[in-house]
C-alpha cells in the first residue's frame, strides 16, 4: 500500500483539468505539494484552492516541462524546501491528431517534446533523489488510451503515449528494488480543457462534424475529477495499470485476449474517422 498522508508530491499540469484534480484529490489525502504547470494563472488558482482546503503547497511555479534546464531548476528549487520527494506524478502533456500526410514535422516535434521527454526530464530531475534518499516512494505517469490502442489519426500522440509506457515498463523493474513503485495510467475520454485544444492537423475545428463529434466524445468522458479518484485509488494500492474508465479495460483486455476483435475495431474506428471528419468537416489540401 501507498499511502500520500504525510508524503511530498510532485505534480505537473496543475493548472487545469485533470492535473488539478489529481493536486487536489493528493491534498485530501494528507500529501504537501509541489505543483507547476506551463499556465501560471490556472496553476495560482489551484495552490489557492488547495491551501484553503487545508494542504501545504510548498512550490507552485510556472515550468515548461519539455525545457529541461527548467525542470533542473524546478527540482534544485524543490529539493531545497523539502528536500526529496515522495510521490512524482507526470500529468502534463497536449494531444495532436491527424494523418501523416498532413502532419506537420512542428506537429511531431512538440508533442514528443512535451508529452515524452517532459516525463522524462521530471524522472531525470527527481528520482534520483528517491533513491539516494531510501525512503521508496512511487512515480505515476499519464499514458492514454492512445498508448494502448492504435486510434486512428493519433499517430503522434501514441509515439509519445507509447513511448511512455515503455519507460514506465521498465522503470517498475528497475525501481522495484528501491521501494519506488510505478503506476501508468491510460484514461480514455475524459471531460478537460484539452478537449478544446486537440491539434488536428488540416481540420477545421469549427466545421459541424467536428463539433458534433467533440459532442458525441463528451457525452462519453469521465469527470476530471472522478479520473483523480481513480489515480489516487490505483496508487494507494500499487497498481501497475491504472484504467479511469470501463471501457479502456475492456478494450484492453480484448486487444490481449481476442486480437482479431481488437483488428476488426481499430479498422473500423479508422473507416468512421476518415468517412465522418474527413468527408464533411474540410480537409485542406496541402
Amino acid at each position: 500500500m501507498t499511502s500520500f498522508g504525510g508524503k511530498t508530491c510532485v505534480i505537473t499540469g496543475a493548472a487545469s483539468g485533470l492535473g488539478r484534480s489529481t493536486a487536489l484529490a493528493a491534498a485530501d489525502k494528507g500529501a504537501s505539494l509541489v505543483l507547476t504547470d506551463i499556465a501560471p494563472e490556472g496553476l495560482a488558482r489551484t495552490a489557492a484552492d488547495a491551501r484553503a482546503a487545508g494542504a501545504t503547497v510548498h512550490l507552485a511555479t510556472a515550468v515548461d516541462v519539455s525545457d529541461y534546464d527548467q525542470v533542473v531548476a524546478l527540482a534544485a528549487e524543490a529539493h531545497s524546501r523539502v528536500g526529496t520527494v515522495d510521490i512524482v506524478m507526470n500529468v502534463a502533456g497536449i494531444a495532436t491528431w491527424g494523418t501523416v500526410d498532413r502532419l506537420a514535422h512542428a506537429q511531431w516535434r512538440r508533442t514528443i517534446d512535451i508529452d515524452l521527454m517532459g516525463p522524462i526530464h521530471v524522472i531525470e530531475a527527481f528520482v534520483p533523489s528517491m533513491i539516494q534518499t531510501g525512503r521508496g516512494g512511487h512515480i505515476v505517469n499519464v499514458s492514454s488510451a492512445a498508448g494502448l490502442f492504435g486510434l486512428p489519426w493519433h499517430a503522434p500522440y501514441s509515439a509519445a503515449k507509447f513511448g511512455l509506457r515503455g519507460v514506465s515498463e521498465v522503470l517498475r523493474f528497475d525501481l522495484a528494488r528501491h521501494r519506488i513503485g510505478v503506476s501508468l495510467v491510460c484514461p480514455g475520454a475524459m471531460a478537460t480543457p484539452m478537449v478544446d485544444s486537440i491539434d488536428i492537423a488540416g481540420v477545421d475545428r469549427t466545421a459541424l462534424a467536428v463539433q458534433r463529434g467533440m459532442s458525441v466524445f463528451s457525452r462519453h468522458a469521465v469527470s476530471p475529477e472522478a479520473a483523480a479518484r481513480s489515480i489516487v485509488h490505483g496508487v494507494e494500492r500499487d497498481r501497475y495499470l491504472i484504467f479511469t474508465s470501463p471501457d479502456i479495460r475492456v478494450g484492453w483486455w480484448t486487444q490481449r485476449y481476442f486480437p482479431p476483435a481488437y483488428t476488426l475495431a481499430m479498422r473500423g474506428l479508422n473507416w468512421a474517422m476518415t468517412r465522418y471528419v474527413a468527408s464533411k468537416a474540410g480537409i485542406t489540401r496541402g
